[in-house]
């Protein structure tokens, strides 16, 4: 991650994952509340999309371990030569297997075998967990910013950690759930902010040691969860507004139906009584 496509890359998994999530559980909960129904009689149709999302997982894992080990700068499978090599792909390496683990849960949780209930939330806890354990001992010994800006990252981790936890005795509770998204999404975002303060792609570096500095991304890392509860809260908007819509749709077209259907019926039981009078 010593660049900015190294921060980019684990920005973008975090911010696809957690803009999916803040449609897919505002999605199952209304069809739950309309279904008056539980996890274990869901449409299959969701039980593919999260088997879809566990192979995503799995492969954004991957393609981040092979992009820390293989670059052209990177330990290319050596860990130590003499000395240690780039421990810090290493850990990086470390962060996406952990993610990876927590994709092939979820492809266990939605396929047909005997898997514990919260096997894929307590895998993905630990995979928050350990990611923000290597954080915190990633940025000793570096400028005050950069440290400053790394350790408000771990907020957004351990609480995603913390409430992903109390999902795995709390299942389909969907506060938790959607709060979870928006940790996703500003984790998401704050990986950018990263990227942009310590490799500026415009070339104008910024002072790693002006305490202004520090003030600002603080205040900057609010900006990023408000933003982050915004879109939460209109992807929930757009959901509820698109399944009213279609279901007055669905409704309306299967009472058309029904009328039609019933008219066939009448008209035949009138020849009937007509017949019956004749004789």
């Amino acid at each position: 991650m010593a660049n900015f496509k190294g921060h980019a890359l684990p920005g973008t998994f975090f911010l696809l994952f957690g803009l999916w999530w803040s449609v897919k559980y505002p999605m199952r909960h209304i069809w739950q509340k309309r279904q008056h129904g539980s996890r274990q009689n869901l449409p299959l149709f969701f039980k593919k999309i999260d088997l879809i999302e566990g192979v995503l997982k799995t492969f954004f894992a991957f393609v981040g371990i092979m992009a820390e080990q293989f670059v052209p700068d990177g330990p290319h499978g050596h860990l130590y030569n003499g000395e240690w090599v780039k421990l810090m792909n290493w850990q990086h390496s470390t962060m996406y297997l952990f993610y990876g683990i927590s994709g092939i849960a979820d492809i266990l949780s939605s396929s047909p075998l005997p898997v514990p209930a919260g096997l894929d939330r307590l895998a993905l806890s630990l995979a928050l967990f350990v990611e923000g354990f290597l954080f915190y001992f990633h940025v000793h010994n570096r400028p005050p910013l950069d440290q400053h800006i790394h350790s408000l990252l771990l907020v957004a981790v351990f609480g995603g950690a913390a409430s992903t936890m109390l999902e795995v005795f709390l299942l389909d509770n969907t506060l938790l759930e959607l709060f979870r998204s928006s940790l996703a999404i500003m984790q998401g975002t704050w990986f950018y902010q990263i990227g942009f303060v310590l490799y500026p792609l415009n070339g104008k570096e910024w002072d790693l040691e002006n305490h202004g500095n520090i003030m600002f991304i603080t205040m900057c890392y609010c900006w990023h969860y408000a933003v982050a509860l915004l879109i939460v809260g209109i992807n929930y908007s757009v959901v509820c507004w698109l399944i009213r819509r279609f279901g007055e749709r669905h409704r309306a077209d299967i009472e058309i139906s029904l009328r039609k259907t019933s008219h066939p019926d009448s008209s035949s039981q009138k020849a009937l009584l007509q017949e019956s009078d004749e004789e």
